[in-house]
Parts: structure tokens; sequence; C-alpha cells
């Protein structure tokens, strides 16, 4: 939680005692602005700020990523094709000479069927509204603010491709924000909207991703098949995570194919630049 009583050597959002309160006191309205209505809410904020802000502030890059799926995958029960996405992007960061650190960002809690997040992920996919997008545009324009040379670069796959998407539209001319978006699902194609500051994957090079190109054939074989391997793994007493269960060819982008690593690897170069 960001205290209003920072030690004497560093406050609770890690910047010198100089200057304390005024970062303190923008997050709290900051908070406020996006959650009027709940304290637990602005509590949960305020902590992810502050971690964003303490691992960005002596960094040149911080990188984000959004999970695909429901938007709740932890590092560790991520695809492996989704996790070499991520460590390429921050590997050519640091082969450009670049200092980085990696957030990942939660769209959804974990109790997924237990709460709301199901239908808000619902209204995402046929509507494209997401709360959570606005609130993290909000946390970057903050972040712009306070650490004025940092630069930022999402990485979203499938569904974490579209959040990110809406997060730039919400940004606007931020012009420190870019965007690495592979594999957007095709609800999501006809409101994307991109700029010089995004890059669109939509085929890994080998095949056709079906679930950008609307195959809905594939596309409900691969749910399926899922829902049948979910309950098995269940039955077994080896439960996983229903994302972990899809095997959708075409909808895979490991950071090995050529289209994959070569068009990220130009962008993040024609971007960033070697730093000297």
């Amino acid at each position: 939680m960001l205290k209003q009583q920072p030690k004497a050597d560093d406050n609770a959002l890690g910047v010198p005692n100089e200057k304390p309160l005024p970062i303190i006191e923008a997050a709290g309205q900051l908070a406020a602005k996006l959650f009027p209505h709940s304290h637990k809410k602005r509590k949960l904020f305020l902590n992810g700020l502050q971690e964003m802000y303490s691992a960005a502030r002596n960094k040149d890059v911080l990188v984000i990523h959004s999970p695909g799926g429901w938007g709740n995958t932890h590092w560790e029960g991520l695809l492996d094709w989704e996790k070499s996405i991520v460590t390429g992007v921050t590997a050519t960061l640091e082969k450009l000479g670049y200092s980085q650190t990696m957030k990942q960002y939660f769209r959804c809690g974990d109790a997924l069927w237990g709460g709301r997040s199901w239908y808000k992920e619902g209204r995402f996919f046929l509507f494209g509204t997401n709360y959570r997008a606005y609130v993290l545009a909000e946390e970057l324009k903050f972040l712009m603010v306070n650490l004025p040379k940092l630069r930022i670069v999402l990485v979203g796959a499938s569904q974490g491709a579209a959040f990110d998407n809406i997060v730039m539209v919400y940004l606007g001319s931020v012009e420190q924000v870019y965007s690495i978006e592979l594999g957007t699902f095709f609800a999501h194609m006809r409101r994307r909207q991109l700029t010089t500051r995004n890059l669109a994957i939509d085929s890994n090079g080998l095949m056709r991703d079906p679930m950008c190109h609307r195959d809905l054939r594939k596309g409900t074989k691969a749910y399926f098949m899922a829902f049948v391997r979910w309950f098995k793994y269940k039955a077994q007493g080896k439960p996983r995570k229903f994302t972990n269960c899809i095997n959708t060819p075409g909808h895979e982008y490991q950071w090995e194919y050529p289209e994959v690593h070569g068009r990220i690897t130009e962008f993040l170069t024609a971007v960033f630049g070697e730093k000297h």
C-alpha cells in the first residue's frame, strides 16, 4: 500500500525524499478517480502501481505482458510459445543495449468462475469494452509523467493482443509506449486500430491462423477438444488450466519461427535503435 508517511530515505513509491508527497497524492487521486466506490480495489491498484514504478524507475524499458486466454495466467503456467515471445522481446532489448524489466498485467482474478470475470471477458470479446484497459492506460500515463525517460513495450497474444490494442487507443498520442500484438481474435479485428507504434502479427509464417481469420470450423473443433482434454485431466487427478488444453494449429507464435522473431526484432530495432 502507498504510505502517507515515507521513510527517511525513501517513500512507498521508491522516489527520493525531496518530493515524496506529490507523487503519493497523485497516485491516491488516480486510485480514487478509477475506483471511487471500492476501498479494496483502490488498495490493489496502488499496490500494483507501486510495483510497476519500483521495478521501472532505474530501467530504460518496462515490458508489460498481457496473458492470452482469460488474462490471469501467471508466468509459470504460460504456454511455452507465449513465454518464448516475452523472453525474445526482453533479450532483443538487451542486445540493443537497453536495461529492461518485465511485469505481467492480469485482466481477471484467479477465481474466474466464482466472480464476474467470465461476464466481463464475454463482453470484451463481443463488444470490445474493457475497463481494465482504461485502468492500465491511466497507470502508464502516470509512469510517463513521473518517469519521463522510461519507454514501455506491451506484449500480448490472442485476447491479450486485443486488450493491448485497446490500451493503445486509450493512450492516444503517448509516444513512449509501443505494442506487440500476436494472434488477435477475429472478433476484435474490425475495431482494431494500428499506428506506427503497434506491431500486429496475424500469422506465424507457417500456416493460417484460424482464430484471426474467422475459421469457425477449426476454432470450434479446437475448443470442443479442449473441453474434452480438460475433463480428462481433471478425472485423472491432474487438473490443468483450460487455456493449456487448447490446441489450435496456426494460433501459436513460437519465437523461433522466422516470421515471428524477424518481424519483432525489426520493429524493436526501428523504434529503439542501438543504445550508444
